[in-house]
């Protein structure tokens, strides 16, 4: 089987699990069970057009950053990211098409922490979040976005 193959291989839908929104810098996160994703974002957000237009981050790293911090899975609102996704690995759909409810996102660039996260979690914050911080993602196809919805590639 081809490199090329083994990389467009998935297992199975991922499913939103949290959505979240900016509606200001450093305002507190509104948890929705619903969101419309226009060209912009997602509406309500303080999201910017273009290739972060929305953040994504796995629920399976929640875990993964509260254990680097010696604590449970830490809460979705902490790292400002708009979805919290699960069962499929956001990082294999980098540069792909993604149906995520109704929209079409495109994966652009990794969503790196910033020095807020020392601020949130305390010493070492910062470095328990590299590596686990996300993706951004620029709107192809606007479309509403409800919790429990699905998340798969466009093949």
């Amino acid at each position: 089987m081809s490199l090329k193959t083994l990389i467009a291989g998935w297992a199975q839908p991922g499913c939103v699990e949290w959505i979240g929104l900016r509606p200001d810098r450093r305002a507190k996160m509104a948890t929705v069970d619903a969101a419309m994703i226009s060209a912009d974002g997602l509406e309500g957000d303080r999201g910017r057009a273009g290739k972060r237009a929305v953040t994504l981050i796995q629920h399976e790293h929640l875990t993964a950053i509260g254990s680097y911090l010696g604590q449970g899975p830490v809460a979705p609102d902490i790292l400002r990211r708009n979805l919290v996704v699960s069962g499929i690995n956001l990082a294999a759909l980098k540069g792909r098409e993604v149906q995520v409810g109704e929209a079409i996102l495109r994966f652009t660039v990794i969503c790196a922490p910033c020095s807020r996260m020392e601020e949130a979690f305390g010493k070492g914050g910062y470095s328990a979040v590299r590596g686990h911080g996300g993706w951004c993602a620029e709107v192809i196809r606007p479309g509403r976005v409800m919790l429990g919805d699905a998340v798969q590639p466009i093949d």
